[in-house]
């Protein structure tokens, strides 16, 4: 494995964070928080994006308008059920959802979740920094390389992981203020 592909690796999982951080609920309205929503739709399970468009006209409104006038209660439904916590108000062409501004309790709640899942992200690259160093040392008993080298090439892994962690730590307190932010 290659510092490249380790990098591209952990770029992925800084990504896949980046995504789920996303999907937290800060005080503003945000399309990206139906991400998670998928739809019952002609009994296949179907992502909320594909089946109508999203849009914020203000900082408190979500207004989905769908695509299918007939997936309009099917959707209302789905976020009816959710466990956003929203309420859908449907006017029989598009659905609004008033964006409700969080309580303190709750942003602490939702803190603790982005804390969740940056430990996840991070548990991510310590996988990938862990099969990384595992193919070293197979290299360094197969004496494909010499123990030095087997250092500086473990070393190299660890500085990458370390970059990346620093990466999610960063993702996560911009989160939080964000959250936070009143």
């Amino acid at each position: 494995m290659s510092n490249q592909e380790i990098e591209s690796s952990m770029r992925k999982s800084v990504e896949a964070a980046q995504r789920t951080f996303n999907t937290i609920r800060t005080g503003r309205a945000n399309p990206s928080l139906l991400d998670r929503l998928s739809v019952e739709y002609y009994g296949a399970e179907t992502p909320l994006k594909s089946l109508a468009t999203i849009s914020t006209p203000d900082s408190q409104t979500i207004a989905i308008q769908p695509f299918d006038l007939g997936s309009l209660p099917l959707i209302e439904k789905a976020i009816s059920i959710s466990d956003l916590g929203f309420t859908p108000n449907n006017d029989g062409k598009i659905i609004r959802i008033n964006v409700p501004p969080l309580t303190e309790e709750r942003r602490k709640e939702f803190c603790k979740i982005a804390a969740k899942y940056a430990e996840e992200g991070k548990v991510s690259l310590r996988n990938i920094r862990r099969d990384a160093i595992e193919k070293i040392k197979r290299s360094e008993k197969e004496g494909e390389m010499s123990e030095d080298q087997s250092r500086d090439e473990q070393e190299k892994v660890q500085k990458i992981t370390n970059k990346f962690i620093s990466e999610i730590e960063t993702h996560l307190s911009e989160k939080e203020a964000e959250i936070l932010k009143v």
